[in-house]
């Protein structure tokens, strides 16, 4: 029963920390990823070992266009040996996006949206835009997606689905 809930949360919750090389080792047979170039510091902080100011400057290296195309790339900007980071490489994945190609997703940020911009994201609808423009109007911005899961009583399911297509800064 242990191991069916340990797996259950590997695999859908987003903000799951793993607490071992072995739950990384199961969260990557298990099909769960990170893509490196679109990860966010809550995305980061998933992994053991990382701190919460490795993970804001990677998020910060990429979002001045810093693009991590293989696991040495993530060691050169972490200033670690490649050996303290190798485990990881089961969940990471070094997806490249062109900026300048209309094929490269564009995240949206939660906190600046407009109703129309949120209508835009496939899984939000206008009942969903509006409640996220007004509680974001008066309660201020979110400051992560376990806020936003919170605030407006979201299933993780959801969170992890929104999480592909948003940002929060």
């Amino acid at each position: 029963m242990f191991n069916f809930a340990l797996k259950y949360k590997l695999k859908n919750d987003p903000f799951y920390r793993f607490k071992s090389l072995e739950e990384v080792r199961m969260a990557g047979e298990l099909g769960v990823k990170i893509d490196v170039n679109l990860a966010g510091v809550d995305d980061w902080l998933r992994l053991p070992g990382i701190s919460i100011h490795q993970a804001k400057y990677l998020v910060d290296l990429v979002k001045l266009g810093v693009k991590f195309l293989c696991l040495e790339d993530l060691a050169s900007a972490l200033n670690t040996p490649i050996q303290r980071i190798k485990y990881w490489e089961c969940v990471l994945s070094f997806c490249y996006y062109d900026s300048i190609s209309l094929l490269s997703p564009v995240k949206i940020n939660l906190n600046s949206a407009t109703i129309l911009e949120l209508t835009n994201i496939p899984i939000i609808n206008s009942s969903l835009a509006e409640l996220i423009v007004k509680n974001r109007v008066e309660n201020g911005a979110f400051t992560n997606f376990i806020d936003l899961k919170n605030r407006l009583n979201l299933t993780a399911d959801f969170i992890s689905q929104l999480i592909t297509n948003c940002q929060i800064n």
